[in-house]
């Protein structure tokens, strides 16, 4: 009995192989002559095939090409701006969910999170950036035990929020960004200072949550104090201590601080004397945000944070 199912094994074996080595040269094909859909069908197939020769790593790697190929198929629709009820992209995620769900199971955490990454950028191109969050969100999990790939998550979470207008949870994901970086970055010897990577992220989180707390205008009552102390760290009152414990530069420092107090006094005229200075200075989200702020200030909108 042992020796006929070593057979059996062998024989579905090379069947499995033959299959497999068509149906890429078909995909191939198929691809060369942009008809996406199909070759993510094919690949499909040989997702399957890999699955019966028990091959998981050829598996993934069929069920990525496939999602990247009814994404292609996604893109072609939408480029045209046909009526569709996104198959393809519906196809798209459940090759991606399987692909991220085998390499789980085989403890590759690293490729799942990097697969969540890719989809929730497709996603995003699409879009779709509220979609998105949930497979950033994923993906930082996955990264727990990597600070600086969980960080980098987290703020494709926070980019995410802003485009789909979640500004309160964009200042959340921001706040988690610096507790996580200041827990668990490269500090200089003395360990007062991050260095690298980290510093260059707690300015972005320093920055971005200035603006975010400028364009929320949170009351007294419902500002958390980490929020509070960072907008009492830009007031007229801020010592020399504050500028040198900072990430950012001294001139961004004291740009920043004029622009609290312009908001605080309500100067349209102002803000728009440091949006000019502080354009150059500022990533294309953060000049976004400084946008919203000197809008919000200058026709104040009846929500109240």
């Amino acid at each position: 009995m042992i020796v006929e199912w070593k057979l059996i094994q062998i024989f579905f074996s090379s069947i499995g192989t033959s299959l497999t080595s068509s149906k890429t040269s078909l995909s191939k094909l198929l691809k060369a002559q942009e008809c996406h859909q199909y070759a993510g069908f094919c690949q499909l197939a040989q997702a399957r095939c890999e699955h019966m020769i028990g091959n998981w790593c050829a598996e993934a790697y069929a069920l990525t090409e496939a999602a990247r190929s009814f994404l292609l198929s996604e893109h072609s629709v939408q480029d045209i701006h046909c009526p569709s009820f996104q198959e393809h992209l519906n196809a798209a995620i459940n090759c991606y969910s399987h692909a991220i769900r085998v390499f789980l199971e085989n403890k590759l955490c690293a490729m799942a999170a990097a697969l969540s990454i890719e989809l929730g950028n497709s996603l995003k191109t699409l879009g779709r950036p509220g979609e998105a969050v949930q497979h950033y969100h994923r993906a930082a999990e996955l990264q727990l035990q990597n600070p600086l790939e969980c960080l980098d998550s987290l703020g494709r979470i926070a980019s995410a929020k802003i485009m789909i207008g979640d500004y309160e949870g964009a200042l959340s994901t921001m706040t988690e960004m610096d507790y996580l970086a200041h827990e668990r970055g490269v500090t200089t010897s003395d360990g007062l200072q991050p260095i690298g990577a980290f510093a260059d992220i707690l300015a972005r989180c320093e920055v971005s949550r200035v603006l975010l707390l400028l364009l929320l205008q949170p009351t007294p009552q419902r500002i958390r104090p980490e929020h509070a102390q960072i907008l009492e760290k830009y007031s007229w009152e801020s010592s020399d201590d504050d500028i040198n414990s900072s990430c950012i530069s001294e001139d961004l420092f004291l740009l920043l601080q004029s622009l609290v107090m312009a908001c605080q006094s309500r100067d349209t005229e102002a803000l728009k004397c440091h949006q000019t200075e502080l354009w150059p200075l500022l990533s294309s989200e953060q000049n976004h945000l400084l946008h919203l702020v000197l809008e919000e200030v200058a026709h104040p909108s009846s929500q109240v944070v």
